[in-house]
């Protein structure tokens, strides 16, 4: 970086931690964690921070400000930590039974069980490694130099000097570790790209790339500040307690008394270290960078590293999401594709669906296609593995948007068939399956069929391979080109012949046909701005209007039915919910008709003989 780049042009508020195999930045009204998946795709977790009024209040004072902000970084470390490792979880067979095992049991995950393990683990090896070995140790010369006590200054610079070497040796012995090597790697990466945004360098991989690893305000640094002012502080406090106050013979209690201080002192120890930071990341001189330095040997020798360019472009993703959350309130919050109970996220997708006005079975939809069972095996509980989660994940991101679920899926079973919708058709649905039916039982051997208004072809191609070796032609009209083309397409999917023409109703049809059947368009024009978001935006306007009253096409089939009908021949209509008997009126000249009610009860279909 060039002399003109090393002076700061940009202050920034946003810091960071190192995760597996990702960065957590974190600016004022939010944070975000980026994390490469096994798939080699950044996937970014953004959460707004909802801070309480007395965390923000808490934050603000000197000395407090210190203690609040150590304890909620160590749980939201450890939290974050969690959550990265649940991206990169192992999917092999061994875990999967265990994670199998776990959820049909307890219906807990796997990840569940080893956070909570971890954090009981951290706190014993903490207490451990930098509490009890230290004071042992010292014991122990005690032994050989009984002037080496309590009440004499040499055991606190000598207790001193083991912690700092204990803190130094950790950091260097953790280092064997691949892992640790490759989080450390991410440090410098989380380093690199904060240098670059506040030296005004381009937030590319390569830009970024030529940075200091080094930060002033790096954790590594207040830990070693924490570290040393800790040993002051405590080799003060218990030096003065135990000449002063009282000395405690008995070994045991005299161990507990002191961590006792070490408990009690953590605060200010806290707090104080804090200011400190803070203070010393303010001024760049020869005589703070003296106080800085040893912090800055420890983050160049030990805990930084520099990382390779994908991990840089895994940085700047989670440091450009504070950048835009904290610049837009009203950007949504994201979370990672991870494992899961199949109960636990399909109450959570059917609760955030609920929220946005979207049918809750299309929640069990999803999760019943992604993972290939059937909507009843549903109960059955198991885990759901990061790669089934990111393409459930994926449909329902798409289904938030107001996009429908079948458009989305793209095909759908209709009376046996496979039918490929999309938006150049009405979506079929489960009152037309019945038509088709209707239909089929209808047809007798040899006749000719009219599917008019086909749309999707569903019913068209439903009779012709139901009706396969029967001697039975079907044709199939509709206005639209688009929606042909469909058609013609399932007509093909499912290995069917249909003659399909392009015809506004009976415009272009030629011949007589034994049955017609037709779903056309029903909705009266006013009706429609109130239909469903899903409906109104989506599917084709074309298939829905039908006029004022929605029955501007039963009209025009009555008018000229009898010109397309062979002798004896048979219409059966789907019709809107109360106009049957309206449509009835239209067709005065029958020999009969009957009227058949859909599944929910609701008249919903004529069949008219002439």
């Amino acid at each position: 970086m060039s002399k003109k780049d090393k002076k700061k042009k940009n202050c920034t508020y946003i810091g960071g931690q190192a995760v597996l195999e990702g960065v957590m930045m974190m600016g004022k009204t939010c944070m975000a964690t980026a994390v490469r998946d096994p798939d080699g795709q950044i996937q970014v977790e953004a959460k707004r921070l909802n801070r309480s009024v007395h965390y923000k209040r808490a934050s603000k004072i000197p000395f407090v400000r210190g203690t609040v902000n150590l304890v909620s970084s160590l749980i939201r470390g450890t939290k974050t930590l969690m959550r990265s490792a649940a991206v990169i979880g192992d999917d092999d067979e061994g875990s999967g039974r265990i994670q199998k095992w776990l959820a049909e049991k307890f219906k807990v995950s796997l990840m569940d069980v080893l956070s909570i393990f971890s954090a009981i683990l951290g706190v014993i090896l903490a207490v451990g490694i930098f509490i009890f070995l230290p004071r042992f140790l010292v014991g122990l010369l005690g032994q050989v130099a009984p002037i080496i006590n309590e009440t004499h200054w040499s055991y606190y610079v000598i207790l001193g000097v083991i912690k700092l070497v204990i803190f130094i040796a950790y950091l260097a012995l953790i280092l064997f570790l691949k892992d640790i090597r490759r989080l450390y790697m991410y440090h410098g990466a989380e380093h690199k790209t904060i240098n670059a945004y506040e030296h005004g360098v381009e937030l590319t991989p390569e830009k970024v790339q030529e940075c200091s690893r080094l930060h002033d305000r790096c954790g590594t640094s207040f830990l070693f500040i924490v570290l040393f002012i800790s040993i002051v502080l405590i080799s003060v406090a218990t030096w003065a307690f135990y000449t002063y106050v009282l000395y405690i013979e008995n070994r045991i209690l005299r161990i507990l008394m002191n961590i006792a201080i070490d408990v009690v002192l953590l605060p200010v120890i806290a707090g104080f270290s804090y200011e400190v930071l803070k203070f010393l990341a303010k001024f760049d001189n020869k005589f703070i960078n003296f106080f800085k330095a040893p912090g800055k040997l420890i983050q160049k020798t030990l805990t930084t590293r520099e990382p390779e360019l994908d991990m840089i472009e895994v940085a700047i993703a989670a440091f450009n999401k504070v950048l835009e959350m904290d610049a837009d309130e009203t950007i949504p919050e994201t979370e990672f594709v991870t494992s899961g109970i199949l109960s636990k996220m399909l109450a959570a997708t059917k609760k955030k669906f609920a929220e946005r006005g979207i049918d809750e079975s299309d929640a069990e939809w999803i999760y019943s296609l992604a993972l290939g069972i059937k909507r009843s095996e549903l109960t059955t509980e198991r885990m759901i593995i990061p790669s089934e989660s990111k393409q459930i994940n994926e449909i329902i991101e798409k289904r938030l948007t107001g996009r429908p679920l079948w458009y989305i899926i793209g095909d759908t079973e209709f009376y046996g068939c496979k039918i490929k919708v999309d938006e150049r058709a009405l979506i079929p649905r489960p009152e037309t399956e019945m038509l088709a039916e209707l239909a089929v039982k209808s047809v007798e051997d040899g006749n000719k069929v009219l599917d008019m208004c086909t749309g999707s072809g569903c019913i068209a191609v439903s009779i012709a391979k139901n009706c396969t070796g029967r001697g039975v032609s079907v044709t199939a009209a509709d206005l639209s080109d688009a929606a042909i083309m469909l058609a013609k397409e399932n007509a093909q999917l499912n290995g069917v012949n249909v003659e399909f023409v392009q015809s506004d109703l009976f415009q272009n049809v030629r011949g007589r046909f034994n049955l017609i059947v037709c779903n056309p368009p029903y909705i009266k024009t006013s009706d429609i701005p109130n239909l469903q978001k899903e409906v109104r935006e989506y599917e084709p306007r074309i298939a829905l209007d039908g006029g004022d009253d929605g029955l501007e096409f039963y009209r025009r089939i009555a008018k000229n039915i009898r010109r397309y009908l062979a002798r004896d021949g048979m219409l059966i209509l789907e019709c809107g919910e109360g106009q049957t008997e309206e449509i009835l009126k239209l067709f005065e000249r029958r020999a009969y008709a009957m009227v058949i009610k859909d599944l929910s009860g609701v008249e919903r279909f004529l069949k008219i003989a002439f």
